[in-house]
């Protein structure tokens, strides 16, 4: 009996050193399921897309000017999916995006604003075309909050509305800003860096303290991870939704007055399945289309990923096409890549 007990006791300890290295790895393994490993893989998704365009390009496409470019051109679509990315996370989804940037740039140009406009200051364009954002985004928190309408088909009905009236106000018109003070401040740049870039680096700041450091922000991933668990525990959901996309709208508003500065027109066709976009970069970000985890960081990371990519494809002179199934080809890779890692818990940074 002595012998047989030695040996279990021998056995036992030859086996507890491999659970200490068992621990370490699902450390590590934790680390990378989490914010810090869903970013670097972005980052490294990035840089392998430089790396292609810096081969196939050459110079062309590592010159200041192209990455300027490049920013430029992520600045607008980033500002309307920093908006998305709340909406997304809170469980919902905003198809409206795009045509409310069209009716807001169609509203701020009219003649009425601009003769106003001219008595006082340009800054009254800007309100007016944030208000009609935030105007349309609060119809549709109001819409879904406490019409109980899902909210696919609300915002669906706003895409419609808002299109339609932007193109009945317009008269099918492209209309053209005058205003040369707002036209120069738009097209200014600060050390060297265009306004727009500027700021879509103040929203995207802004979002991500929103989202990480206020309790809007955990209030916002809490209604995405149990709506019900989040109404139980005092939160008033249905006037935090109506807010979620008041601000889904405000950012709208944001790009429509970037989009303003850049073409110096209103028109309805401003923002053009600009919803489709921002929800791709925002899941190639790493939010959940389920809601309950998203990060700011990451949607930037999507936004930067897909306009370094289509800059790939124009260097090379590659159709809108193959760019088209490239984009496609992206946005199913990160959807099954979130079924296979994702749990709805949590947020990032």
């Amino acid at each position: 009996m002595s012998e047989q007990t030695t040996r279990v006791e021998t056995a036992s300890a030859d086996a507890a050193p491999p659970s200490p290295p068992a621990a370490k790895k699902s450390g590590i393994r934790r680390v990378l399921s989490g914010p810090v490993g869903r970013n670097l893989g972005l980052v490294i998704a990035l840089l392998l897309i430089v790396l292609v365009g810096a081969i196939t390009a050459g110079d062309t496409f590592t010159s200041i000017n192209n990455v300027l470019t490049i920013l430029r051109q992520a600045s607008i679509i980033g500002v309307v999916s920093i908006g998305m990315t709340l909406v997304i996370i809170s469980g919902g989804i905003d198809l409206s995006v795009g045509a409310v940037v069209g009716l807001a740039s169609v509203v701020a140009t009219l003649a009425a604003v601009q003769d106003f406009v001219d008595q006082t200051h340009w800054i009254f364009l800007v309100i007016v075309a944030i208000a009609v954002g935030v105007g349309a985004g609060l119809i549709n928190g109001i819409v879904i909050a406490y019409g109980k309408v899902v909210a696919f088909m609300a915002t669906l009905a706003m895409l419609v509305a808002a299109r339609g009236l932007a193109e009945i106000i317009a008269n099918r018109r492209t209309l053209v800003l005058e205003d040369r003070g707002f036209i120069n401040f738009m097209n200014a740049d600060i050390i060297g860096v265009d306004m727009l870039i500027w700021i879509f680096a103040l929203v995207a700041v802004g979002g991500w303290l929103l989202l990480n450091r206020t309790t809007f922000g955990r209030r916002t991933v809490a209604i995405g991870g149990n709506r019900e668990a989040a109404r139980l525990a005092g939160i008033d959901v249905k006037r935090h939704i109506m807010w979620i996309y008041a601000i889904s709208g405000l950012t709208a508003g944001i790009a429509a007055v970037m989009i303003l500065g850049r073409t110096t027109a209103g028109t309805s066709t401003h923002g053009t399945l600009w919803e489709l976009d921002a929800i791709a970069a925002v899941v190639v970000g790493g939010t959940l289309l389920a809601g309950g985890r998203g990060t700011i960081t990451g949607t930037v990371f999507g936004v930067l990923i897909f306009q370094t990519l289509n800059n790939v494809f124009v260097q090379n002179n590659l159709s809108s096409s193959v760019q088209a199934v490239a984009k496609g080809v992206i946005i199913v890779v990160a959807v099954l890549l979130q079924q296979r890692f994702a749990k709805p818990t949590g947020r990032g940074d």
